[in-house]
């Protein structure tokens, strides 16, 4: 039996992401300027975090299914479909709504669990061939009960659909945010990501 080819489907700062059959592995880059025992132990632990993240998540939204952690390395299963990112503004405006909105539903629902996905970009979602959305990639993730936290959340999706989608980009807010108001707390972060941009403004001024 022939050993299954392994592609390198994406290679990041902070892990190589390889494609093996049906399954996806990624494996965390090691980093010349720690120590080795020190940056084994760093990788070792973001690993397990995001394994125990995508564990959680995968029982309220559509994530890519954990099957094995090893040191620094989790392989997970394959999702067929495309990235958002590159699909987005090629669907007809009626999918392309009901996606967003479909967006705004699942981070409502990782909130709600107090999960932070930490870089909700259309990058980081796949869209399959039923038009469902899938979330990839809780690297920078984490736990948290914090309203803000969660109105950053929020501004990174934002601020990515401006960039990436500037044509269409308020439109697919307003239908992410239609979709985030089965938020518990919807009222309270919106009101606090109001005071995320306005702090973003500031910056930018100053």
């Amino acid at each position: 039996m022939k050993p299954e080819k392994l592609k390198i489907i994406q290679q990041g700062a902070e892990a190589v992401i390889i494609k093996r059959g049906n399954e996806i592995i990624k494996d965390r880059i090691v980093k010349k300027y720690r120590l080795p025992e020190l940056d084994n132990k760093i990788r070792v632990k973001r690993t397990r975090k995001e394994a125990k993240l995508l564990a959680t998540a995968s029982k309220i939204i559509n994530v890519p299914k954990l099957k094995k952690i090893e040191e620094s390395k989790i392989t997970l299963g394959y999702i067929r479909g495309k990235k958002l990112s590159e699909h987005l503004d090629n669907l007809n405006k009626k999918i392309a709504k009901e996606t967003c909105k479909k967006i705004g539903e699942s981070i409502a629902k990782l909130h709600n669990n107090n999960i932070i996905h930490g870089d909700l970009t259309t990058s980081n979602m796949i869209l399959d061939k039923n038009n469902e959305v899938w979330f990839i990639d809780f690297g920078l993730g984490f736990i948290s009960l914090r309203i803000e936290d969660k109105a950053v959340d929020l501004h990174l999706i934002k601020q990515a659909l401006e960039a990436k989608h500037f044509k269409n980009w308020q439109e697919y807010w307003k239908n992410i945010e239609l979709g985030y108001k089965t938020s518990k707390d919807y009222s309270k972060i919106f009101e606090q990501l109001k005071k995320v941009e306005s702090r973003g403004r500031y910056k930018d001024k100053y």
